[in-house]
């Protein structure tokens, strides 16, 4: 966490924090949904507007983090900005060389390897859960022929709980 926030966190601790505002897709992009877009419906049906400005994006990833109930957050300064989770709150990219990278670009390492359903390949890591990029399934594929990934197989539905996530923190009460 950037020490800026820390510094905001204890000049304005009872600032309330924000639902809905904020969406992770299962590519790894960050989505604005003001209250337009909220009224349109829940994320991600109704995404909202992609974040592209790097310094903003490297920001939030300097401050993503998780609280006690498994609801992940952006720490803005003084208020908490809870994520709406289209999939897993990490997204992992697989490079050639067999490394592995979340969407904030932390590198991590591969506890295990498992698969739903529909044939969507999540890593549990040293860092999280999370699914990994439908544009690195031929590394993913690769790692799994080799033997370096032995799949388990699970429903798509029981991730949530198993590895104590949650995809709606604003369908939740809030804290």
């Amino acid at each position: 966490m950037d020490d800026i926030v820390r510094q905001a966190m204890a000049k304005w601790p009872n600032v309330p924090h924000c639902y809905g505002w904020l969406g992770l897709d299962d590519r790894g992009n960050w989505y604005m949904r003001d209250d337009r877009v909220q009224a349109a419906g829940p994320f991600p049906q109704a995404k909202g507007s992609l974040l592209r400005h790097e310094k903003l994006v490297d920001f939030i990833h300097r401050n993503y983090g998780r609280d006690d109930a498994g609801r992940w957050y952006f720490q803005n300064g003084p208020q908490r900005v809870y994520v709406e989770l289209q999939a897993t709150p990490w997204i992992w990219r697989l490079a050639a060389d067999g490394s592995v990278a979340s969407h904030t670009g932390q590198s991590a390492r591969v506890r295990q390897c498992l698969v739903d359903e529909t044939g969507r390949v999540y890593l549990e890591t040293d860092l999280g859960f999370g699914l990994v990029h439908t544009q690195d399934m031929v590394q993913a594929s690769d790692a799994v022929d080799s033997g370096r990934w032995l799949p388990l197989e699970v429903r798509a539905a029981d991730l949530p709980g198993r590895f104590g996530y949650v995809t709606s923190p604003a369908a939740l009460p809030p804290a």
